[in-house]
This record gives structure tokens, sequence and C-alpha cells, in this order.
């Protein structure tokens, strides 16, 4: 059996994405009957009880093992060499190339521009580099719908809205409010926010007023991201989620890390970006809501995009990789 520790954070501030994939990772590699436990010492209590939940032992130190998987921004090399003699392989899940690592394998996910070389200058020209869609970190769930899930057809009646597990910008709250100053233009809707979210009981509030279906820490997301005919949400790996299973998205950038990725995306036509949340309205999603229900041919145009940039002939292949040499 292979030991794995992954280090990993989550709050308010930084968000719930990182765990989040991290989970997905923990999943897949125990399937592959593994040992795993999560190293997360700067996360709230919240956090590390959901994760335990899970079935998964949580520690706040480092211990030797086989597999260390790190999937945080304020770790580089210098830790990395550090814990070097204790571990058997480093994974580095990263998304920013903005630090050197020293690792044997490399996982960002994201499209971005020039992605297949932007990190030779910063891994050892041992590293395995896994880059790109093709080794998208998806959740069996998201898995399984993309089995039977086709191009959108067109037609603009389901929303979905997710701003990210805790929505430290509000995104949501600004949302909702749109809803005051334009007609119901959709059949349902369906808002989705986490447990981390600190507004989410006024959020609650404000869909029942408006007749909209409130969701909160749910382990169903892909089969609503299927049922959903667009989106309006945050980037980052939720984005990504969203164009996986072929849904047009308006998206919204509440992080610097997403910066890139959400641009890259808005090129490459699998998306419509909204701008920074400082820089985004009520009023704008306000207009936003009135203008998605005129778009059927671009969010036809835009599911078959996302539907061929995300297709893989073997989903989730990135394990293989961090097992490779451990068994």
């Amino acid at each position: 059996m292979v030991d794995v520790l992954i280090r990993v954070d989550a709050s308010t501030k930084i968000g719930t994405g990182h765990v989040m994939r991290c989970l997905t990772i923990a999943e897949e590699l125990r399937q592959r009957d593994c040992s795993i436990s999560f190293y997360m010492k700067d996360s709230n209590k919240q956090m590390k009880d959901f994760v335990s939940g899970k079935g998964f032992h949580v520690v706040n130190f480092f211990q030797p093992t086989d597999l260390f998987i790190i999937d945080h921004y304020d770790i580089d090399e210098k830790w990395e060499r550090e814990i070097r003699p204790h571990v058997r392989k480093i994974v580095v899940i990263d998304d920013l190339a903005n630090r050197r690592h020293d690792c044997d394998v490399l996982l960002d996910q994201n499209l971005v521009h020039n992605f297949a070389r932007r990190y030779d200058e910063l891994v050892p020209a041992t590293c395995k580099k896994l880059l790109g869609l093709r080794y998208f970190i998806a959740r069996d769930e998201f898995i399984q719908e993309r089995e039977s899930v086709k191009p959108r057809s067109g037609k603009v009646e389901r929303l979905l809205v997710f701003m990210g597990g805790t929505d430290p910008t509000n995104e949501s709250m600004k949302l909702l409010r749109a809803f005051h100053h334009v007609p119901m233009l959709f059949s349902h809707v369906d808002v989705v926010v986490g447990d981390g979210n600190k507004q989410k009981g006024e959020i609650e509030q404000l869909c029942k007023e408006h007749d909209l279906q409130f969701h909160c820490q749910i382990d169903y997301m892909a089969s609503l991201v299927s049922e959903a005919d667009v989106a309006i949400g945050a980037g980052g790996t939720a984005m990504w989620e969203r164009c996986y299973l072929g849904l047009p998205t308006a998206a919204v950038i509440v992080a610097d890390n997403q910066k890139q990725s959400v641009l890259e995306a808005e090129q490459h036509g699998l998306i419509w970006n909204l701008g920074e949340h400082d820089t985004v309205t009520t009023g704008d999603y306000a207009s936003v809501l009135t203008k998605l229900v005129e778009k059927q041919d671009e969010v036809q145009r835009m599911s078959q995009l996302c539907l061929q940039q995300t297709s893989s002939e073997r989903p989730n292949e990135w394990v293989d990789y961090f097992l490779e040499g451990l068994s």
C-alpha cells in the first residue's frame, strides 16, 4: 500500500478550491488502495472537519511518506528540498508558474498562454510535466455526466449560479440583488454556495424572495451543471468543470490567480469574461441576466467548443503518473 500525504489549506481568504481538487485526487488514489492523510496547517476547523467527514485523516504536521502531494501557493523548492530525504516522490499542483519547484511531477490543468513551456525553467529536467486541460482533475460525478452530455441546443431557460465555495467578494449577493431590477427571464435558477460562505443565510432568503433554488455544500454539482443551459460563476476550477460538461459561462475573476486562465478561456471562445470582481456591479449583473437569454446561437457554439477543448480518452490519467514507480 502506498502512503500519501497531501499538503493543502483552505480559508475564507484563499477559498476552498484547492481542498476540493485535492479531495478529487484523494478519492482517485483511495480507489487505488492508497492510504491518504491531509496535512492542513492553516485551514479553519470547518474545512478540516469537512475533509475528515469524507473519511480522510487530517494532521497539522509533516510526516514521512511515499507520495507527497503539494497544492499550496506559499511553498516552493526551498521547503521541498528540506523534506525530499523523507519522501519517495513529490508531486506539485500549481496554477501560477511563478516560483521554482523541486518535484518529480508537476500538474497544471489550466489552459493559459504558453502553458506547454512556462515551467521549463522552474522544475528539474527530470520532472514529468502534466500540463493543460488534458490533465483536468475531474470528480467522478463529472466523468459520469460527461459520458451522456451533449452540446447545448441553444435554448436559455435554466441558469446556474456558483461564485466559489466561500465567495469572499460577495458576488452571489451582488447578482441576486440584480433580480430586483430585471423580470424573471429563466424558468429555473439554481444558486449554489459553500458552507463557508458567510452570507449564506442572506443568500438563502433572497432566493426564497425570487423563487430561486438554493443549494449549500452539495455533492451533486455535476447534475446541476448538466441540467443548466448557461451559468454565471467565478473563474478557477469550477469554471473548467462547467466547461468539461459543455456549459457556457459568464465568468467573473474573483482572485488574481484566476486572471490568466479566464482571459485565455475567453480568447478560445469558451466563456464570456465579465472582468474583475471589483469592476462588476449589480447593474452589470442585471445587464448580463437580460443578455444571456438572447445568446442562443452563441450558447450552442460555445458549448460545442467547450466539449471539444476538454475531450480526453483517459479521464484522470494523471493518477498513473502520480503512482508510477511506487508500487
